[in-house]
């Protein structure tokens, strides 16, 4: 496999690491615009991925999880607007045979093969327009490859609204990932779908410690409505281009790309309007923070208002309030700040209000919550909610 330099379009255009290209094109997922995408490294890597523990996990879940057991996946391929979940057998041998086209293209193993689908769910895939696409590809072979990260992004879409890169460096070496994912979002492994490659040399233990650390911090700590995807999936691919690097240094830096990725997925939550960020400070330990943070950013009542600007700081006691399991948080020991103002124990005076409206209407609403318990902390990503949102699933299949 020959290495392609390939450049998106569009501003600020980003390219691949060493050793790496890629391919976009419209398989007739959906009416219009590049619906798949296949990225490779022209050489053999190591790799680590999570997936959703959704037990309607689909297929392409399945069968990628298997592939990613033996951390030598060289290649991504997403189809877009098409989950192929709750599609049986049928469902089960349409991914398969992607998989087998895929690596009949970049002649390499279908082990070394991850799938993503995304989309509708209860919906088999158009095999047939499928097909036709790839003989076509197979045919131009890798001169098909000149996608760039950006073009990636854009082809994974389904309900986004923008494409979602991050770009970080450590030493020589280069990190690049793509997302997407806006809705039907609550990780609970990873999210959406994410995907990172790198030119960095690391060993699959480095790699997996990494990536487990970086999603315990960020993707994890996303949510957009509270509902787990079927179809959930993060994986990185080091295929040592550049050379060795750091372990820590590199965990750092994979850990601020995802931070990156992970707030630019919060922001364009369907139908938001504002990203929405929650810390939780003084806690008894994590996990802690991190559950009552998420019950602040998963409130609808909490995310109506931030919509509205009105800095009703009732509704975040109230979804503290609710974790009745968590004996420990006393109310006299709690504080509440929108942005830098308290409004918890001390309700701010009138003339401060106008201030929190002001705090309100940002495009980036911060809420700060002590618990008075502990020492650990927890920040999570979320966004308001909009009459979009329901527009948006309500009319999602129709």
């Amino acid at each position: 496999m020959t290495h392609n330099h390939a450049v998106s379009q569009g501003p600020d255009p980003v390219s691949w690491p060493v050793g790496f290209h890629a391919y976009t094109g419209h398989a007739g997922l959906r009416a219009h615009g590049d619906d798949i995408s296949i990225v490779a490294s022209d050489r053999p890597a190591t790799s680590a991925a999570m997936f959703t523990r959704s037990l309607f996990a689909g297929p392409a879940v399945v069968l990628s999880r298997a592939h990613a057991s033996g951390q030598t996946l060289r290649a991504v391929t997403t189809l877009a607007q098409n989950a192929n979940v709750a599609t049986g057998r049928r469902g089960e041998e349409n991914a398969a045979e992607v998989v087998c086209r895929v690596a009949g293209i970049l002649g390499i193993q279908e082990d070394e093969v991850l799938i993503g689908s995304t989309g509708v769910i209860g919906r088999p895939l158009p095999m047939g327009a499928i097909r036709a696409h790839f003989d076509e590809t197979a045919e131009r072979g890798l001169s098909a490859f000149v996608a760039g990260p950006l073009d990636v992004a854009r082809a994974m879409m389904t309900t986004d609204t923008r494409p979602k890169t991050a770009v970080r460096t450590v030493g020589q070496t280069r990190i690049v990932g793509v997302a997407k994912g806006v809705g039907m979002l609550e990780p609970d492994m990873a999210t959406m779908l994410a995907y990172v490659f790198t030119d960095a040399d690391l060993s699959p233990a480095d790699l997996d410690e990494a990536l487990r650390a970086a999603v315990h911090r960020t993707f994890n700590c996303l949510s957009v409505d509270t509902d787990t995807s079927t179809s959930d999936t993060v994986a990185v691919i080091a295929n040592g281009a550049a050379g060795p690097v750091d372990p820590a240094e590199f965990s750092k830096a994979l850990a601020d790309l995802c931070l990156d990725l992970t707030r630019q997925l919060a922001s364009d939550g369907e139908g938001a309007t504002k990203l929405l960020r929650v810390t939780v400070a003084q806690a008894g330990d994590h996990a802690q923070a991190k559950r009552i943070a998420k019950s602040v950013v998963n409130s609808p009542l909490v995310k109506s208002a931030v919509h509205g600007a009105d800095p009703n700081w009732g509704r975040v006691l109230m979804a503290i309030g609710k974790n009745t399991e968590d004996t420990d948080i006393a109310p006299d020991n709690v504080s509440v700040r929108f942005g830098d103002i308290e409004v918890y124990p001390e309700e701010p005076e009138a003339d401060t209000l106008d201030k929190l409206v002001g705090i309100m209407r940002q495009d980036e609403v911060d809420i700060v919550i002590t618990l008075g318990v502990g020492e650990a902390r927890a920040t999570v990503y979320g966004c308001d909610l909009s009459a979009d949102y329901i527009r948006i699933n309500a009319d999602y299949t129709t």
